[in-house]
């Protein structure tokens, strides 16, 4: 009998490797995300609320937190869904402003992984590039994350050495 799959499944740690590399789907930014945001978090600047503002950056600017969360929704989705248990840390560093009608994606590259001695789960680390339509990269950030393990595979994948963490 074939084994039943979950559809929108994350992967587990021991399904990524140093080096592998994702791309999200595109997701362009809409007035209703933005007013949305603001209006939620508070983050009501006149940079963000005014689009007859004359600042340094013109347009409908969204916050650099909206972009980034739009990213880290298509990588839940598409990536650790069920299987992501915690964002350890973040570093990130805002290259170029992203405004209403914007379409951005995400690109993942897996920079290494580290099991830890507890329940079979690891310590992923990743870059995550966000790019705008036109490939200019807008935001850049590294990812710590713990990713639970396969309940049917081997806590330690060959190859890698188990850490006291």
């Amino acid at each position: 009998m074939t084994k039943v799959k979950m559809i929108g499944h994350g992967f587990y740690w021991q399904d990524l490797n140093a080096g592998d590399e994702f791309v999200t789907f595109g997701r362009t930014v809409t007035e209703t995300d933005l007013m949305n945001f603001i209006t939620m978090t508070g983050m009501t600047e006149v940079i963000f609320t005014d689009q007859t503002h004359k600042g340094v950056l013109q347009g409908r600017v969204v916050p650099g937190a909206l972009s980034y969360t739009l990213i880290e929704g298509l990588i839940v989705q598409g990536m650790i869904q069920g299987t992501g248990m915690a964002l350890l840390e973040l570093t990130k560093k805002l290259m170029a402003p992203v405004r209403v009608g914007d379409t951005i994606h995400g690109h993942i590259s897996i920079e290494s992984i580290r099991p830890t001695s507890k329940h079979g789960r690891a310590v992923v680390n990743s870059i995550v590039n966000i790019i705008n339509q036109d490939g200019t990269v807008v935001i850049t950030y590294t990812a710590k994350r713990l990713l639970a393990g396969d309940p049917g595979k081997a806590a330690v994948k060959e190859g890698q050495e188990e850490s006291v963490a």
